[in-house]
This record gives C-alpha cells, structure tokens and sequence, in this order.
C-alpha cells in the first residue's frame, strides 16, 4: 500500500511540544501539590484547617489579582471569609513543623531534578535575604516605620529574613522565614498582647533570625557548599562565628568600611585594602558571575589572602561604573578553595530576589492584610508551599520543555526562523496549575459575595462614622 505524503509542516511546527508541555506541566504540578498537602496533614489538628489550607494554597494558585482574606474565601467556594480568618488566626496546627515539611519537599524535589538532569557537580547555595510589606497603621506585628528594599525608601512596614535553597543550573525556592519584630514591641506588655506575639518571644537581630532559620536548615538535614547573604549580614559577627563553628562556607557582602587584617597584622578596611594591594590591572580578571536570561553577566574579580588562612578577601568591580562590591569569605579546612568557586557562590546569591519577585507576583506573598503575629506566620508559610510546589514541577520538567536554539556565537549572526521555546518556569507552571484547579460555582455564589462585601463595607462605614462624631466632640470640647 502506498504511504501517505510527508506532512512537513507538521514537522517543523513546535505546536506537538507546546502541547505536551502543557499536559506534562500541569499534571505532574498537580500530583506534586497533593503530594505537599499530603506530607502537611501531620501538622494539622484537624482535618477540616488542613482541607481549607488546601484551598487557601489553590486560591494562592489562581489567576486572582489580589490574594487576600476575601478574595481567597470566595475563590474557597465559602459564603464568607470566617473560615479562612479561622485557618491565619485560631485554627491549632504548627507553622513551623509545616515549614520544616515543605523545606524537605522543596530540597528532595530540586535533588531529584539535579539527579535526573545530570547536574548533580553544581553549588548548592543557602541565600538568606529579607523583603518587605508596605502596612498602613501601627496595630500590625512588626510595623515600622524603616528601610524597604520592595519600596526603595524608609516607609511604613513589616520585614522577614528568608533562606533561600539554590541549586546552581537546577532551581530554587524558599526554605525558611522569620519576621523580624522591633525591640519596642516585644517589650511593651500591651502592644504585645494587640500584636499577637509569642509569650517567649524574644528580641533578634536581622542576623541572629539568620542564625534561627539555618539552625532548623541543618536540622532538617540541609546541607549547603557556601551561605551567602547581603551587607545586612556579613556584618554581623555573631553570624559569621555561628557559620564557622558549624564548619560552614561562606560568601558575604560586607561594607567599603569592614575591617580586615591582614598576614602582617596590618588593620585595613577592603576600601584601602583595594587601593594598596589590589592596583596593578594583573590582579583583575573578568569573569562571569553566572548566566542571566540575557546571557552571561560580566563583572571584573580580584582578591587577597588575611591573615587567616581560611579567610579572603572577594572583591567584584563593575566594568561600566567601576562600582566596588566586597565579599567576606570563610572556606573550612578540608574543602576546596579556588576563586573560581568564591565567585560562582557570590554570583549565586540573586535566586533570593528572584524567589521574593516570584512569591509577591504570583503567589501574594505581599498582599497578606493580616495583623497578628501567627497570621502572617501561616501566610507565609503557604505561600512557601505554593512557591515549592512550581518549583519543583519546573525543575523536573526543565529539560522536556527546552526547545531553545543555540544562543548565537557572534554580534551579526542573523535570527533564527524558528527560535524554540525556553522552558517552563514558575509562573507558567502557576497559570497551568491555576487552569487545572479552576472551580465552577453554583449561578449564585457571585452574587452572594458582592451582597455580602456591600454590606461589610456599610457595616464598617457606620462604625467609621460613629467613631468620627466622638472625635468630632471631642473637637467641639477644645473649642
């Protein structure tokens, strides 16, 4: 029998691989979200917080432009948010045995990834950094008014100092969070009470939160070639002594003004040790602190010995501004210390602004409106579950769904006629996720919430007004 007429466009389409992807992506998204939840219910009281924390990591999920405690009890399928403020505020199950959960799931899931992609020679990096939420008023736990990096400014808000676990060429995701609480707060008996926060909570610097979240790291079993983190840490000694007495690596931003000595036993701060030891051009060598999605990202490097044998001195020059960035690095005895590795773990330390970029655009990571200590907390902590569930999917398909071409080799090469497709990240791994989990609710349920937020909101109008007329007697008192 005659065969049919090859079907060349057909062949050369890449419409058969889009397809597949989308039904390999959302299926095993979906497999590892029931497979997280399933490892969670040991952290549960109850079975009913644990079906609704589901909910509440499938409405994190969604294609909702906000995620707060409204919007996620009517994506629930709720008639009002009770539930949902039950599962942040009252609800008895443990946040930081579910955080420990999803550290290991997020770590298993990423090893598995590397295993099966044949990248198992790369850093394994521990990036601890913070991020912000702008608050209005001053009842929220934690609110201050202080520097944040989301805002660029001092402004209103809460900070927490997150890990990040980073497998270099493989994926990341968050692994561990504490909210930071000013002094003043945790010191002030009625502030306390009105914030929610822990009878036994006690004061701790950004860098001793650090030192909290690696401690539970290591003791879930995470090990990490090098612990990176900005100038808010690498100036901190109690850090940096807890990392060397654990036998930890590390590659740490520290100031212009950071105080080094050196074999001689001179004192120098890295500024005046880059002026006197580092001129001659020959120390320099340009080399790449990692590829980016727009390629390689050039940077000139140098460093020096001190007068600790463990310790270096990393320094990182920018080939346009000549800007100066300066790492602290500790390599214990028995581990390999080359400035190719110092330079590979600096320039793995951005996964954490990419995993804060992640869990605030897709996630809500910063739409929580909750004011309790605990709630914040648990919010959180499931916008942690939601962020290791796409993580992991994307990592393990990474390789099936990478149809790039070749990136080009010289300035006038001209395009490509068909370039391929990158592979799946995190957001199209969510918005799979999200069509997968979409709900139909019954012709009414639309309905029923605009009813019940128009009445909330003139129940709320009428309290704002009485308050307002006993301010304004108060007013009329002074006059």
């Amino acid at each position: 029998m005659a065969q049919p007429p090859d079907d060349h466009v057909c062949v050369k389409t890449t419409k058969s691989e889009a397809a597949a992807a989308v039904s390999i992506g959302a299926g095993l998204a979906d497999r590892k979200r029931v497979q997280l939840l399933g490892t969670l219910r040991s952290c549960f009281v109850r079975t009913g917080p644990w079906l609704q924390a589901g909910k509440y990591v499938a409405a994190l999920v969604s294609e909702l432009p906000e995620r707060n405690g409204w919007t996620i009890a009517q994506h629930a399928g709720d008639r009002s948010p009770d539930r949902t403020q039950r599962l942040l505020n009252r609800a008895a199950w443990d946040a930081f045995a579910a955080m420990s959960e999803i550290r290991r799931f997020a770590v298993a899931g990423l090893e598995e990834a590397a295993r099966r992609g044949g990248r198992r020679g790369g850093l394994v990096i521990g990036a601890i950094d913070e991020t912000g939420q702008e608050k209005a008023g001053e009842a929220t736990a934690g609110v201050k008014r202080q520097y944040l990096g989301c805002a660029g400014r001092v402004a209103n808000g809460i900070n927490t100092v997150h890990l990040s676990y980073v497998r270099e060429k493989t994926g990341h995701a968050l692994a561990g969070a504490r909210q930071w609480i000013p002094a003043e707060h945790i010191e002030d008996p009625v502030k306390s009470l009105v914030m929610g926060l822990p009878l036994d909570l006690r004061f701790r610097t950004k860098g001793q939160l650090a030192i909290d979240i690696c401690t539970d790291a290591y003791a879930d079993g995470l090990t990490f070639d090098f612990v990176c983190g900005d100038e808010v840490y690498g100036s901190c000694t109690q850090l940096r002594q807890f990392l060397e007495i654990s036998g930890q690596a590390y590659v740490l931003r520290v100031a212009s003004s950071f105080t080094l000595t050196l074999a001689a036993g001179t004192k120098l701060t890295c500024k005046e040790a880059v002026s006197k030891l580092l001129k001659d051009k020959r120390r320099w060598e340009v080399r790449s602190a990692g590829k980016g999605s727009k390629g390689d990202r050039w940077y000139a490097w140098a460093w020096t010995a001190t007068a600790s044998p463990r310790h270096h001195l990393l320094v990182r020059r920018h080939l346009k501004t000549g800007e100066l960035a300066f790492h602290y690095c500790y390599v214990p005895e028995g581990q390999m210390l080359t400035k190719t590795r110092l330079i590979r773990a600096a320039g793995l330390r951005w996964p954490a602004e990419e995993d804060f970029e992640f869990g605030k655009d897709c996630f809500g990571l910063d739409q929580c409106q909750a004011r309790l200590y605990t709630a914040i907390l648990r919010h959180v902590v499931l916008v942690m579950a939601a962020l290791a569930i796409c993580a992991v999917t994307a990592a393990l398909i990474r390789d099936r769904t990478d149809t790039q071409v070749a990136p080009p080799v010289r300035p006038d090469q001209p395009p490509p006629a068909e370039p391929g497709m990158i592979p799946l990240t995190i957001p199209e791994i969510r918005r799979l996720l999200a069509a997968a989990l979409l709900r139909l609710y019954p012709p009414a349920h639309a309905g029923h919430w605009l009813d019940w937020r128009r009445r909330h909101q003139a129940r709320s109008r009428w309290f704002h007004q009485r308050a307002r007329l006993a301010k304004d007697a108060e007013i009329a008192l002074v006059r």
